[in-house]
Parts: C-alpha cells; structure tokens; sequence
C-alpha cells in the first residue's frame, strides 16, 4: 500500500509540475511574442520622430527567442530563455500572500535584455563584452516584475499586482532604451590594454578583434 501511495505521490508530483512548467513557457512565449511587436513598433515611431539616417533605429529577429533593437550606438538584446525557473528561497517574493496561497505562482519564465555596442554586433566583434541590464519574470497568470538596472531596478517590483500587458511592455522598453544610452562608453585603465599581441592587431584590421565594453576593467555594480 505504502509503495503504491508513493508511486501515485510521483506520477501527479511529474504530471502537476511538468503541466505547470508547460503553461508557464505557454504564457512566456505568448508575451514575448507581444513585446516583439512593441519593440517593432516602438523604433518604427522613433524613426519618425527621429528622421535622421545618422541614428540607428532598427529592429531585427534572431529566431523566435531573441530581437535586437538598434538604438544609436547600441543595441538591446531581448532574450527569451527556453526553461522555468523559481525563485530562491530568500527572495521576499516567498512572503507575499500571492505567493503563500499558490506556491505554483513563483514559477516563471525569463527574458533577459542585454546591453552591447551596436559595432559589436555589425562587425562580429565575437569578443566584445555585453551588460545584462534587465530581466523579466513572467508566471502562468502573467504576473511579472523586473530585476536589473537604473530604473529598471526598482519600478516594476510589484509581483503580486503588476500583469505585463502592452502599457508596461513599452514602460520597460523605454527603461531599457534610456538606460542604454545614458550608459556611456569609457576607456578602460590604460594597464589594462598597454599589451596586445601581434595577432590581435592584425585581426583588428579586418574583424575589430581587440576587446570592447561599456566599462570594461570596471565591476559592473560600480556603474549604478
């Protein structure tokens, strides 16, 4: 009796939880579907706002899980991680009643959105570095909040209440877009760069192998 409690105690553990995984890519999918057209449209409109050839304003499609918004000297990457993921135990997300009446909320999907230099990108500059600058989580009921940078840091928080429709789709874009180019490109410390060797320059004259960042040298957390 015992073992077959166990083994009915497993087969709904696998079917419950491999559902709920199911619906919660479901959701994230469909959203990211969604801010894909925002993002499209959101440089669409800068570009008549902006009609200037000199400032990039594109939008490009690597697949169904990734879009590159071109923004001056910048692009986004907007990342849509293929699996689920919960939050730790320590996150304050585990004491809010939303979470304590359904613990199956806390899972969520993920898309990440990155900072690079646009040249990177253009010029398969394969070893430039880039900034996770945000990510969004995103559950089966479409409840999300933000963790990352500037303001993408502390105004979309509101798990309990906050639901990703296209209002704060373009909220977090707009974030996100701001952030980018506030963050300005600096020098790293001349020890960091004073060696380079004979391939590396060679390679620069036809790949632009040298390595680039935002702040390379520095500890991102300094970039506050």
């Amino acid at each position: 009796m015992k073992k077959s409690l166990e083994k009915e105690s497993l087969v709904n553990l696998l079917r419950d939880r491999s559902l709920l995984k199911q619906d919660v890519y479901d959701q994230t999918l469909k959203t990211f579907s969604m801010f894909q057209d925002i993002i499209e449209e959101k440089l669409e409109n800068l570009r008549k706002e902006i009609p200037n050839e000199r400032v990039r304003l594109r939008y490009d499609e690597n697949g169904d899980f990734e879009s590159h918004a071109y923004v001056g000297s910048d692009v986004l990457v907007f990342n849509m991680h293929s699996n689920v993921f919960s939050f730790p135990k320590e996150n304050a997300v585990w004491k809010t009643s939303y979470i304590e009446k359904d613990k199956s909320r806390a899972y969520c999907g993920v898309i990440n959105i990155y900072n690079f230099l646009a040249d990177s990108f253009l010029q398969n500059r394969f070893n430039d570095a880039g900034y996770l600058i945000g990510r969004i989580f995103i559950n089966k009921e479409n409840h999300f909040m933000v963790e990352g940078k500037g303001q993408l840091g502390f105004l979309f928080r509101d798990f309990m209440h906050g639901e990703l429709n296209k209002t704060e789709m373009n909220k977090i874009l707009e974030c996100a877009i701001q952030h980018a180019v506030e963050f300005d490109l600096l020098s790293p410390p001349y020890e960091k760069v004073n060696v380079v060797d004979v391939m590396h320059i060679k390679a620069q004259s036809t790949a632009q192998q040298l390595k680039t960042g935002k702040r390379l040298g520095f500890r991102f957390e300094s970039d506050e």
